[in-house]
C-alpha cells in the first residue's frame, strides 16, 4: 500500500440519502482500499454498466499510480528513481511523469513552499515509511537532511519523459498523487461512458454530472474538532459546497502529529526551514477542475500560513476555505471563488 499520510478534516459526504426510492434504484456504491487509506465512488448506472466491471477498473487505475508513486513499496518507480545513481536519466511512465511535472511547476510558482523533494524531512520527522519515533530531530539532523532538498535540482526532458537524478534526492509525491489517482478514476470512469458519479479517495472528491434526483453533488467540510469516525453530524460541519463538475480537496494539521515535551509537530513541514509549520491554520479545502490541482495546494498554502496563503490564493483566483485558530476559536477565511461557490 502507498500508505499516504490522510490528510485530516476530511470532506464528508452528505447527500444521497434523501433520494426517492425509484432513484436510489440506480444509484451504485463502489469502494475499496488504495494508497494506505480507503476509495468510494457513487455511480448513477444505466443497465448497460456491469458494476463487477467498473469495480475492477477503477481499482486498476488506483493500482497504477500506487504502483508508480509510492514511497512505500520499494519496487514502485518513485522507489526506484529515489535509488538512482547520482546523474543518471531515469525515463518514468505517463502519469509518475506528468505528476511529477505539475509538482515541480507548484514548487516553483509557491517559491518552494511545496517541494516534492521534501521526502528526507518527512522521512526524518517521522512521517515517512520508515516510521521512526515520534521525536524532533537534532538541528544537526535538520540541517543534513534539507542539503538534499530542492525542487530545482531535479531536470526533467518532457520529448522522453526523462527525469535525471542529481543524486540525493529523495521524492515524496504523497500530497499530490492521491489527487491525481481521483482524476484517474473520473477519466476512467468517462470513457466507460459513465453519466454521473462522485469519486471520493481518502477524503478527496471529485464530481461529475448530478444525482439521481436531477441536484448536484454537495459536500460538506468537517470542523477540526470534530470527532474521528466514519459518520459525521451536521453540527460538525463547518460548510457545504457544491461539486458542479469540479475537485475538493483538504488539508488539516491535527490528526497527523505528535507530541513532545507538551509541544505538538505537525506532518505539514516547512521545506524552506526544515520545521513542521508553527502557525494557526487548522485546514485549508480548495476547489478546482481537477483533483491533482486542489491536492497539493493545501499543503502548499497551509505552509504558507493564513496571511501569505490566503494571499497567495486571492492573485491566482484559488477557490480556498482556511480554518484559521484565534483566542475566540476557529475562523473561517475564504477566498472570493470560493465564497462564489459556496453561494451556487
Amino acid at each position: 500500500m502507498m500508505r499516504f499520510r490522510l490528510l485530516a478534516c476530511l470532506v464528508f459526504l452528505i447527500a444521497l440519502i434523501a433520494a426517492a426510492p425509484v432513484a436510489a434504484a440506480e444509484l451504485q456504491r463502489l469502494h475499496g482500499r488504495t494508497m494506505g487509506t480507503t476509495w468510494s465512488v457513487l455511480v448513477v448506472l444505466s443497465p448497460t454498466h456491469a458494476t463487477d466491471v467498473l469495480q475492477r477498473g477503477i481499482q486498476a487505475e488506483l493500482d497504477r499510480v500506487d504502483g508508480q508513486m509510492s514511497t512505500y513499496k520499494p519496487d514502485s518507480d518513485l522507489s526506484r528513481f529515489n535509488r538512482a545513481p547520482a546523474g543518471s536519466w531515469q525515463q518514468l511512465p505517463p502519469e509518475f511523469f506528468t505528476v511529477l511535472r505539475h509538482a515541480l511547476q507548484l514548487a516553483k510558482d509557491s517559491d518552494g513552499a511545496y517541494d516534492p523533494t521534501v521526502g528526507p524531512l518527512v522521512n526524518l520527522w517521522g512521517f515517512g515509511p520508515d516510521q521512526r519515533p515520534r521525536h524532533p530531530p537534532t538541528v544537526q539532523a535538520i540541517a543534513a537532511a534539507q542539503t538534499r532538498v530542492g525542487w530545482w535540482k531535479v531536470q526533467t526532458d518532457p520529448a522522453t519523459r526523462r527525469v535525471r537524478q542529481p543524486g540525493n534526492v529523495y521524492l515524496d509525491l504523497s500530497a499530490v498523487a492521491k489527487g491525481y489517482g481521483v482524476d484517474q478514476v473520473a477519466r476512467y470512469l468517462q470513457r466507460m461512458g459513465v453519466g454521473a458519479y462522485l469519486v471520493e479517495v481518502g477524503g478527496e472528491l471529485r464530481a461529475h454530472g448530478r444525482k439521481p434526483d436531477g441536484s448536484v453533488w454537495r459536500v460538506g467540510i468537517e470542523r477540526p474538532d470534530a470527532a474521528a469516525g466514519a459518520v459525521v453530524d451536521a453540527d460538525e460541519l463547518i460548510d457545504t459546497v457544491s461539486l458542479d463538475e469540479h475537485a475538493i480537496a483538504t488539508s488539516g494539521d491535527y490528526r497527523h502529529v505528535f507530541e513532545d515535551g507538551g509541544r505538538y509537530y505537525s506532518h505539514h513541514i516547512d521545506p524552506r526551514s526544515g520545521y513542521p509549520v508553527p502557525h494557526e491554520v487548522a485546514s485549508v479545502s480548495v476547489l478546482a477542475d481537477e483533483c491533482m490541482q486542489a491536492d497539493p495546494l493545501g499543503t502548499t498554502l497551509s505552509v504558507m500560513g493564513a496571511d501569505k496563503g490566503m494571499a497567495y490564493a486571492r492573485a491566482h483566483g484559488l477557490a480556498v476555505l482556511m480554518i484559521v485558530r484565534t483566542a475566540d476559536g476557529f475562523v473561517q477565511r475564504m477566498s472570493p471563488a470560493f465564497a462564489a461557490a459556496v453561494r451556487r
